[in-house]
This record gives C-alpha cells, sequence and structure tokens, in this order.
C-alpha cells in the first residue's frame, strides 16, 4: 500500500468513526436576535463554481436557522479606493462613489452579523473586482464590519488558491473580524460550469465551515455581547520619521 492509498483509507476510517456534535438550530433566538450571515459572490458569473460553494454553505447555514443573503458581484465595473479621505470628512456618508456595489454592500453590512465572501482565483489572486470593493468597504465603512466573523473561500481549476485566501484574510484581520476556519483550507475545485460539486472534499468544506461560523456566532451572541473589551486604542506608526 502506498502512501496515497494509505492517507485515503485512514481518512476514509477516521470520518465513519467521527462523532457529529450537534450545533443548536435555535441560534435566530439566542439573545433575542435573528442572526444574518452576508455572502458576496466575487465571480462575474452568476451560476458559477463560486456559486455553488456559496449555496452549499447557505443551505447549512439556513439549516440552522440562520438568515443569508447572497449578493453577486456581476459584471460591472467596480471603483477602486483613490485614497482621497472623503469617507473619513465630518459629514461623510461613507465613499465619495456611492454608484456600484460597494454603496450597496455597505447598507447591507449595517445589518448582518457575519460575512462570507467567495472569489475565483485569477492569476494566483483573488478577482480584482472583489478587491476593489473589500478595500473600499473596509477603508469608509470598517466600523459596520469591525468584529463581526468573517471567512473567505477560493475556488480555482489547479493552483493559487492559498495565495488567495491569505490575500482575502489579511483583510479581516486587519478589521478585528474573527475569521472562521474549516477542516481545511476554504477551497474547493473546478473549471467546467458546475464541476466543484464532484470535489467531495471541497463541498464538505464548505458545510463544515458554515457549521463552525454558527457555532462562532452561538457563542458570540450568548451573552449579548458582541465585541471585546481593549483597553488600548490602536496606534499607528511609520518605519521612517
Amino acid at each position: 500500500m502506498d502512501r496515497r492509498d494509505f492517507i485515503k483509507k485512514a481518512t476514509m476510517a477516521a470520518a465513519a468513526t467521527a462523532v457529529v456534535l450537534p450545533v443548536s438550530a435555535m441560534i435566530n433566538t439566542v439573545a433575542g436576535k435573528q442572526c444574518k450571515v452576508l455572502l458576496i459572490n466575487g465571480s462575474p458569473r452568476t451560476d458559477g463554481n463560486t456559486f455553488c460553494c456559496l449555496q452549499e454553505i447557505e443551505a447549512t447555514l439556513q439549516k440552522h436557522g440562520i438568515e443569508t443573503e447572497i449578493v453577486q458581484i456581476g459584471r460591472k465595473p467596480v471603483r477602486m479606493c483613490i485614497n482621497c479621505g472623503g469617507c473619513h470628512q465630518p459629514g461623510s456618508k461613507g465613499c465619495v462613489f456611492d454608484d456600484d456595489l460597494c454603496a450597496v454592500i455597505t447598507e447591507k453590512m449595517a445589518t448582518a452579523d457575519a460575512l462570507i465572501v467567495g472569489t475565483p482565483v485569477y492569476y494566483g489572486q483573488p478577482n480584482g473586482g472583489i478587491l476593489s470593493l473589500m478595500q473600499r468597504l473596509f477603508f469608509s465603512a470598517g466600523h459596520l464590519v469591525q468584529n463581526k466573523p468573517a471567512a473567505a473561500l477560493a475556488v480555482c481549476r489547479r493552483g493559487g488558491a492559498t495565495a488567495t485566501l491569505q490575500t482575502m484574510n489579511m483583510m479581516f484581520e486587519m478589521m478585528n473580524m474573527p475569521v472562521v476556519t474549516s477542516q481545511y483550507w476554504n477551497i474547493a475545485y473546478g473549471a467546467g460550469k458546475g464541476e466543484v460539486k464532484l470535489d467531495t472534499e471541497g463541498m464538505q468544506t464548505m458545510r463544515t465551515l458554515a457549521t463552525n461560523m454558527v457555532f462562532l456566532l452561538e457563542k458570540i451572541h450568548a451573552d449579548g455581547d458582541s465585541a471585546p473589551k481593549r483597553d488600548e486604542r490602536p496606534q499607528f506608526m511609520n518605519f521612517i520619521r
């Protein structure tokens, strides 16, 4: 028996004896709050492989009583952040560009308790449109995402998914967002439309991600306090003064 066969059989044996711990289906009533997860499809394809992964996650979330909404990035241009600082001026209502998807997502994040972002892999990186969207959202409306659980998922034909995940997770970490993990990196493989559904481990990874999200939301909202107490204000420093 070679190493690959051994790992495969050992994994199957472990799965057969694994104990599945139930997650409360009453999460929607924890602390009297209806929890909602916003899912963003960062693919220009409305029903491609990224959408299939988000659907798998959504089904598990809904099974546990979580309200969900999938928003698709579409094929219209998404402006990049130009670092104008207008969103931080007194009286500002957000990003100065209010004519694309960023304004829509900003409004939805105000009532969402968690965020999941899916993206295809382009040249070992996330879709440029989803990067522009996330950078503007976090810069102009960071207060709406602070301390909310988040997860990214990447879909690729062959490679580049880990670098894509690292890029997405770096944004979450800067915003004090607990990063929700799974049984493996949040990756699924597929090229042709719907092919990702044949990746049985990838689909299970999506379901486990959703279950972990439910568990974390339940713990966060159990005591009605969704943010940790911090004694220090953020300090910013340039290496060259």
